[in-house]
Formats: C-alpha cells, structure tokens, sequence
C-alpha cells in the first residue's frame, strides 16, 4: 500500500523527534520529497553503495537507516568515495534515504538502549545521563468557563507528562483584567472599558520538543483572541530523554557467566575488556554506538559493568578495576536497532511492507 513519506517520517519521529539530535548529526529525510509515495522500506543500520544493490533488488523505494550517508555538508557529487557514489546510486534509482541516529539514541521508550537493554534481559531500565535544558514550563490564564476545555487540549497535546503520571498542572484562581482597545473582537467586554474576568492560572511543564504542538493546541482552546501566556525554562532533566540506560540483571552472576550471557544474547564470539575486582555482576550500564563518554557516569551510578564501544585504550584505565567495561563493537551494539524501525512502522502502518538488509555493513572484521 503506497504511504507518503512524510507519513512514515512522522511516525518515527513521534518516537524520536529530530530536534532530540546532537548538535554534529544529520537525522532526517537525506533524499526524497517527503510528499513522495513509496511501497516497500528497506531496514539497515548503515547505507553503503551494496545496501542500495539490495533496495533496488526488492524493489525498495525507500531506505530507512540509523547512521546517516551524509554527515558532512557535499560540496560536489563525482563519485570519488563510497558516500558519493552511494548517493549518487539512490538519487539515480529514485530511492528514498531517511536516518534516525542520535535523536534515537536519546530516547528509552523504543530508542536504540531499550531495544541493546532487551536483547541483554535488563530489568528496571532507566536513563544514565538525562539531558538537560530540555524541558519548560507553561503558564496561561484562563476564564473559567474555558478552564477544563483548554486544560484537556493541553494535555491530549503532550504537556503535564511526568515520569509514569499524566495530567499533571497547578492552578489557582484570581481576577483578571483588561481593556480591548480599537480594533479588537473581544470575547468578553467592550472596547474602550476595562474589564474584569474571573480566570484560573494554570502552570504545566513539558518537554521543548511537544512545544509547538501545545502552543498550538492552546490556540485552538482557548476563547481570548490574546492569550496572556509565558514559557520558562527550567533546570530539571528530563528523565526520559539522555544518553546510556542503566538497569538490572534478573540475577547475580559471576564475571564467567556474565560474560557468556553477553556473547550468547548478542550473538558475538568475542569482545574486549578490563579487569575488575567484581566478583559478581548485577547492575549493568549500557550505551548503544560509542560510549567511552559515559565511563564515569556509569561508576558514579554504581554499576558493575558497562556495556558499549569504541573505547580507546587509555579510556579504559578509567575503570580502575571497580568496573566491568565491555567493547563489544559498534555495530554489533546497535544491529538490532532496525527492529525498532519495523515495530514502529509495522504498528502505524499494518499493510506497509518492509524488510531487513541482509548486506552486513559492519567495516570491522575479526580474524
């Protein structure tokens, strides 16, 4: 069934919104029209020159990725290395390219850490580095009459969402007053007098990114064709957006079996590690893609062992034997990621069809 592809692109970003991205990514529609319709979405971790072979075999008009082709801004397209002629290929095919990269990695609801959490059988995940600045507070002023009607519109919208509760706001009443001038259509009162209206003050808090969708659901609630409002940041973190996640094994486990239990549930031979002074593993750090920066994070929390990759050799030391840290692979971290492009699409748009590349990309080989 053909879907635009503005479509497929919202019901991803539902999860994790573009602007949820480090400031160096590239996430988002790299080639196509989003009014585009396309049939068939091809799921790869990377994109490479044999990845759109197989799109064009399957007869894919749509590549859905988590690592971004384009990084770095083109400056010319001849074909000189892989990235050119990769886009050169889909562009010459009329294959669409959309990439969800770090705006996934910063969600725990369906995001790259919760699928690397399920695959190692954590429990009780949670965030291990929430971001910070991500989230606001609402006031506005409402007559009473309007009251719940405004306040249901804003939270069917996203705002008062804390943690594992919903509809969470302050209000207060008090008096309000003003005097519509020329040229205005007040709801209440005449131009030219004061008036004064009974409204309660109601205060939400929601994160920057469901902002515009709040605002908006604000405007089409709200009665006054002026609506007194102010938006404030503040410095609580976010819980369920940042990097890393941290959880639980459902038990104890010696570093012999922990080890195994990595291997066997993500289907690797081998990974490289420390040494520690852990006699057992339970509480377990894990970041998908490179994560050498959360080290300390991971210690702090108290972890025994932390799980990600692209960990350089004197990072390493950092764990001073009082942590477990395991370099199991970049790809390797974050190859089950496409399974959340096909839950996501497959939950949106029953009839669409994808698949799963079959071309492994992983540039590391171990001999």
């Amino acid at each position: 069934m053909p879907i635009k592809i503005g479509s497929i692109t919202n019901a991803i970003e539902e999860v994790a919104p573009v602007s949820l991205q480090e400031d160096y990514d590239n996430s988002g529609l790299l080639i196509g029209n989003k009014n585009d319709e396309v049939e068939k979405a091809l799921l790869c971790l990377d994109v490479t020159e044999d990845v759109i072979e197989e799109a064009i075999l399957n007869k894919c008009d749509i590549i859905i990725c988590h690592h971004p082709i384009i990084f770095k801004g083109l400056k010319r397209l001849n074909g000189d290395n892989f990235v050119e002629r990769t886009v050169i290929k889909a562009i010459k095919y009329n294959i669409a390219i959309y990439a969800c990269h770090t705006n996934l990695d910063n969600v725990l609801n369906q995001g790259v850490n919760e699928k690397f959490a399920e695959k190692l059988k954590l429990k009780h995940g949670r965030i291990l580095a929430p971001m910070n600045g991500q989230l606001v507070s609402l006031v506005l002023y409402i007559p009473n009459s309007h009251f719940e009607t405004v306040q249901n519109a804003l939270f069917r919208a996203g705002a008062g969402e804390i943690g594992n509760y919903s509809e969470c706001g302050f209000s207060y009443e008090g008096l309000g007053t003003f005097k519509p001038m020329d040229g205005s259509m007040p709801y209440i009162g005449e131009q030219g007098k004061r008036t004064a209206e009974i409204e309660k003050r109601l205060e939400v808090i929601l994160p920057k990114y469901k902002l515009g969708e709040v605002l908006s659901a604000m405007n089409d609630s709200h009665p006054y064709e002026e609506i007194a409002y102010q938006i404030n940041e503040i410095k609580n973190s976010l819980q369920d957006i940042g990097a890393g996640l941290i959880g639980y094994l459902n038990e104890e486990m010696s570093i012999e079996n922990f080890t195994k239990h990595v291997k066997s549930n993500l289907e690797i031979d081998t990974f490289k590690g420390t040494k520690t002074n852990k006699k057992t593993i339970h509480k377990v750090a894990i970041c998908g893609g490179a994560g050498s920066f959360l080290i300390n994070k991971a210690k702090a929390n108290g972890a025994d062992a932390y799980i990600t990759s692209d960990v350089k050799y004197h990072e390493f030391f950092d764990a001073e034997d009082d942590l477990f840290i395991c370099d199991v692979g970049h790809y390797e971290s974050e190859k089950y990621t496409i399974e959340i492009f096909r839950d996501i699409l497959s939950k949106k748009f029953p009839n669409f069809a994808t698949i799963f590349a079959n071309t492994n990309t992983n540039p590391i080989q171990y001999y």
